[in-house]
């Protein structure tokens, strides 16, 4: 440029509008049903397993048409979730290599692409809904959140809420599972009708998407300042003990 003011208005720092949310649990808390129906109630998405997942699955890859020869580009389950959520079960059994192409999805909100001469970067402003197990099939309390997961501190940081579903022994919540699933085999099955219609929850988060625009308030934003600087923990030797066993707390 040459020197003179520009009229565009000063670049703003662009935010990302959607959460990431990670489900850590013991085996049978029914992680797999809670992402199928939130699969199901979401206006867009897109299911996915971890273990039959690819990176290029993910993302993107260049394929060759079969009628014209030519080279195409075709969008994986995070780009097709676009203004949507992604549901991704067994995120343990996942590769190092095919977790490590959503470092920029959870990030940036795109994926960039550079294959067989075709240059392109695809919006995928979608929500990660991710669940995995522990590391040794159910939690262990003794040991802590990080410990439990081992996943890269890289991706673990792009999750803006991680939830444990820990399976606690009781006898009258066993006896009325139990019961439950008993009755699913009788002849005259009685199920029983939700408070709330699917398709109406469905059109509501649609509606509330596009039109609720929240606002916090100066109260809110300073106990969310206050609370991320003891989340950093300061610069001694304890705080870098605790952080060793926390998740690392980040300005994503």
């Amino acid at each position: 440029r040459d020197g003179s003011p520009s009229d565009e208005p000063p670049a703003i720092a662009k935010s990302r509008g959607d959460i990431n949310i990670l489900l850590c649990g013991d085996p049978g808390t029914s992680k797999s049903q809670l992402l199928g129906f939130v699969h199901k109630v979401a206006p867009r998405g897109v299911y996915t397993s971890g273990k039959g997942s690819s990176a290029v699955g993910l993302t993107a890859c260049v394929a060759r048409d079969p009628e014209t020869r030519e080279l195409v580009m075709e969008s994986g389950a995070v780009v097709l979730s676009d203004l949507g959520i992604c549901c991704i079960d067994e995120f343990d059994k996942m590769s190092d290599a095919t977790r490590a192409v959503l470092h920029e999805a959870m990030e940036q909100q795109t994926i960039s692409l550079a294959k067989a001469g075709i240059v392109a970067t695809l919006n995928a402003r979608a929500s990660i809904l991710a669940s995995a197990n522990p590391v040794n099939s159910r939690y262990d309390p003794k040991l802590s959140v990080v410990e439990n997961i081992q996943l890269p501190p890289t991706l673990l940081s792009r999750f803006d809420l991680i939830y444990l579903i820990l399976d606690h022994p009781d006898r009258d919540a066993d006896r009325r599972l139990a019961k439950h699933l008993v009755s699913l085999y009788f002849k005259d099955v009685v199920i029983p009708k939700p408070d709330v219609d699917e398709r109406f929850l469905r059109d509501y988060v649609k509606y509330a998407r596009a039109r609720i625009m929240p606002e916090i308030t100066q109260e809110a934003r300073d106990e969310l300042i206050d609370g991320y600087v003891r989340l950093r923990g300061g610069s001694s030797l304890r705080a870098s003990a605790r952080r060793a066993k926390a998740i690392p707390a980040t300005p994503r």
